[in-house]
């Protein structure tokens, strides 16, 4: 169908009937209650994932830098991969622990289980954690201290120890 230029299609509904619609969510009909714009959790993805109020700003933080420490310690990460979160003397005690195994398991040993992270705030401006990890019938502790560095105040290690 061949259209006239000078002219626009008409609206498939009129405008009278689009305003007039009630608004309807997909699915079936629910009755919800939506906390007010304030107590809602914010949509972009760097706020969403901000703390929530009255929890320390490095919450969960030492949680997942264990994971990631051990890992590297079990060798099923290169330790290269957190030489940006590690001050040159912590990465040379990681290498350190590294090199001696401390953390080595035999072949087709168990993954590493992590016990809860215990962590403490000896200052504002660092974290101290440690945490027990299983390698089947052995158990290792394993203690870092993240502190936040340079301008940006990235948080990096700096001490880590493996027994």
């Amino acid at each position: 169908m061949a259209t006239c230029p000078n002219r626009a299609a008409p609206p498939l509904v009129p405008p009278a009937v689009l305003s007039a619609r009630p608004h309807r969510s997909r699915g079936t009909a629910r009755d919800h209650h939506h906390p007010p714009a304030a107590e809602r959790r914010p949509r972009h993805p760097r706020t969403a994932c901000a703390p929530a109020p009255g929890h320390a700003p490095q919450a969960g933080l030492s949680t997942r830098f264990a994971h990631r420490l051990v890992e590297v310690l079990t060798g099923a990460r290169p330790s290269g991969q957190l030489l940006r979160h590690t001050t040159l003397a912590c990465y040379g005690q990681l290498s350190a622990l590294v090199r001696a195994g401390t953390l080595s398991r035999a072949h087709g040993a168990e993954r590493p289980r992590l016990g809860p992270v215990h962590d403490r705030s000896p200052s504002p401006g660092a974290v101290e954690a440690c945490v027990r990890v299983d390698l089947g019938a052995r158990h290792h502790m394993v203690a870092f201290r993240l502190e936040p560095r340079g301008p940006a105040g990235q948080w990096q290690c700096t001490a880590v120890e493996a027994r």
